[in-house]
């Protein structure tokens, strides 16, 4: 089995899946569509970040088993083209957490205090001991936007820098601590003195955070993005920084970012006063990235050892036990009959079945059977059934 790992994933990805017996194929950068495609040829794993994209055409042009997202995001991907050519998909929701969390709160309290302009006059040999424009951030509010894995653990942390936290999300989320639930991103923005938008980068959330909503931030308020480049408006921040409404701003993600690293970025945000860019670090921290790639790695493994598709972002969920004499693993259209059929199939062939669970997920189901024996043209005939969308044996 072969795994091409893109977009400088950490190197402990590599040692895991080589440990394996895995080969692996490493690239710096992420690939474009038809370079992907041409170096997908004659491999099963696949590892990305959130430069490359899984379309349904590079679906449709490989033989992939499995790709994982060594990220948090997944919008890279078309989910449903993998789906329905029965590849799982792996990502790392909880991994860089705390990395992206820390961030925030080091921008909030640099953005507050002016840190990065009293350096940067520093440096220029301007002495300017001055307590203008800069603020303790203990008695603040503080606006989160999405509260989710990020969200609520940067609520919890801001409470204990005696942030006052508001918040604001689609889901009904439990407020953790003394946070507040907002019932609307206008009740948010009246209160806040930061926002931080923490969403995910689904096509429903582009641009929408745009001129009305930076309109209706107060006066000298800040605003932090470490989402997502496309669900904020580059042009409508930077009028309202210029014109003075915003007192400063924190991006970590851009509309248009670099493929890798040493190319060129440009942006109308680069020279402005008290605006700190970073390029899509809010999870690169070297805890976070072995993390990533010890979790995703692990669940690409699994999969292909084990059937097991346990925190697949896009197939029924089975976390197996190990495996008992042949396992059949059998990907189907979620209709009825269609373990009957399976069943047949393995009486016909004289198995005894040693284990069998299933579960499905829309419009797909996936079973894993174990069956004592040794059963010759066994996987030729499941991948007859006209419900099959892949079935693949594995031997203990």
């Amino acid at each position: 089995m072969k795994a091409l790992i893109l977009e400088n994933i950490h190197p402990e990805a590599n040692r895991i899946l080589t440990e394996h017996g895995i080969e692996v194929e490493t690239r710096k950068g992420a690939l474009l569509e038809d370079e992907l495609i041409e170096a997908l040829q004659g491999v099963q794993l696949l590892g990305i970040r959130s430069q490359t994209q899984l379309t349904e055409r590079v679906v449709a042009n490989t033989q992939l088993l499995a790709a994982g997202a060594f990220c948090i995001g997944t919008n890279q991907v078309n989910l449903n083209a993998a789906a329905s050519a029965g590849i799982p998909i792996f990502n790392a929701p909880y991994s860089n957490t705390r990395s992206v969390v820390e961030l925030a709160i080091g921008e909030i309290i640099a953005l507050a205090r002016h840190l990065f302009d009293k350096n940067r006059m520093m440096h220029d040999g301007v002495w300017d001991k001055s307590a203008a424009g800069s603020h303790e951030v203990r008695g603040r509010t503080l606006g989160i936007v999405g509260y989710g894995n990020i969200g609520s653990q940067l609520s919890v942390l801001a409470e204990s820098l005696g942030m006052r936290v508001v918040f604001y999300d689609l889901a009904d989320k439990l407020a953790l601590g003394n946070a507040t639930r907002c019932n609307s991103l206008d009740e948010l923005l009246e209160q806040a003195d930061t926002v931080s938008l923490h969403v995910d980068g689904r096509a429903a959330n582009t641009g929408f955070f745009g001129e009305q909503q930076f309109a209706k931030m107060r006066d000298r308020a800040m605003f932090l993005n470490l989402a997502r480049g496309a669900v904020y408006d580059a042009e409508a921040l930077v009028r309202h920084l210029k014109s003075g409404h915003l007192s400063g701003a924190g991006l970590d993600v851009f509309p248009k970012e670099p493929k890798i690293a040493g190319d060129p970025f440009v942006s109308e945000l680069q020279n402005m006063p008290n605006v700190i860019l970073t390029p899509h670090v809010g999870g690169s921290t070297q805890e976070a990235q072995v993390d990533i790639g010890r979790y995703v790695a692990g669940k690409l493994v699994d999969y292909a050892e084990g059937g097991s598709t346990s925190m697949s972002v896009n197939l029924p969920q089975i976390q197996p036990g190990a495996v008992e004499g042949t396992r059949v693993l059998h990907l189907h259209h979620n209709v009825p009959g269609v373990m009957a059929k399976l069943n047949q199939v393995l009486a016909e062939h004289d198995g005894n079945i040693a284990y069998q669970t299933l579960s499905t997920r829309g419009s797909i189901g996936y079973a894993i059977t174990d069956v004592t024996g040794s059963h010759p043209n066994l996987e030729a005939e499941l991948a007859a059934l006209p419900e099959t969308i892949r079935v693949r044996l594995l031997q203990a």
